[in-house]
C-alpha cells in the first residue's frame, strides 16, 4: 500500500514538472523557463532560430557542382575571347605585312619622279650633240644638267665622301692598288680616286676606291 502511494506521488510530480506553456504556437517546458519565473518572447525567437539551425544545409555534393559549373562557363568565356583576339591579331598581321610590301615595292617612286626630268635632260642633250658643231654649248647643257643632279642627290640627303690626300680609313675606302710617290708627304695617303664613295645622311652607302701612295 505504501509502495502504491509512492508510485502515485512520483506521477503526479512527473506530470507537475512535464507541464507545459502555450506561446505564440510553440510548446515550451518549465525546463525553459527561466529563474525568474517568467518566458519572454525573445526565448521563442531563440528556440526558432536553433530548430531552423538544425536544418539540414546543401549537400556538399551539389556545391562541388555548381562550383564546377561556374567554372565552365568562365572557360567557356576566356576562350571565346582567345578565340576573337587570335582572329583580330591574325588579321592586323597580314594587314601590316601587306602594306609592308607595298612601301618596299614602291619606295622608290618618290626618288625616281625627281631623277625623269634629269634623264629629259640628258636626253635633249643628246639631241643636240647629233645636230650642233659648237662644243662650249654642249659643255655647258652638260654641266648644266650635272649641277641639277647634284643638288638633287643633296636635297636627298646623298653627300660624297672626301678621300683624295686623305689618310685612308677601312670604314671608307677600298684600296684598289698601292704606288710609289716622291713626295714624302703623300705616302700612306689617298693619292687617286678611281670610283667616289657617298653616304646616304651618316651611313656609307658606297665606299670610295682609291689609290695609296707607298
Amino acid at each position: 500500500m505504501i509502495k502504491k502511494k509512492i508510485r502515485e506521488t512520483e506521477e503526479i510530480k512527473d506530470q507537475q514538472t512535464t507541464k507545459t506553456f502555450e506561446n505564440n504556437d510553440n510548446t515550451v517546458t518549465e525546463k525553459d523557463i527561466n529563474r525568474s519565473g517568467t518566458f519572454t518572447p525573445e526565448d521563442d525567437k531563440k528556440q526558432g532560430t536553433d530548430a531552423e539551425s538544425d536544418k539540414p544545409g546543401v549537400p556538399e555534393s551539389d556545391k562541388i557542382i555548381q562550383k564546377e559549373r561556374e567554372l565552365l562557363e568562365k572557360l567557356a568565356e576566356m576562350q571565346d575571347k582567345y578565340l576573337r583576339l587570335s582572329a583580330e591579331f591574325d588579321n592586323y598581321r597580314r594587314r601590316t605585312l601587306k602594306e609592308k610590301i607595298e612601301i618596299t615595292k614602291f619606295a622608290a617612286e618618290d626618288t625616281l619622279l625627281h631623277v625623269l626630268p634629269v634623264m629629259d635632260d640628258f636626253e635633249r642633250a643628246i639631241k643636240h650633240m647629233e645636230d650642233s658643231e659648237n662644243c662650249s654649248g654642249m659643255k655647258e647643257g652638260i654641266d648644266l644638267i650635272y649641277n641639277k643632279f647634284s643638288e638633287f642627290l643633296k636635297q636627298q640627303g646623298v653627300k660624297e665622301i672626301e678621300s683624295l690626300k686623305c689618310d685612308f680609313n677601312v670604314d671608307l675606302h677600298d684600296a684598289v692598288t698601292k704606288i710609289k710617290v716622291d713626295d714624302e708627304s703623300l705616302k700612306g695617303k689617298i693619292v687617286e680616286v678611281i670610283l667616289k664613295g657617298y653616304y646616304l645622311k651618316d651611313k656609307v652607302i658606297r665606299h670610295s676606291k682609291v689609290v695609296i701612295g707607298e
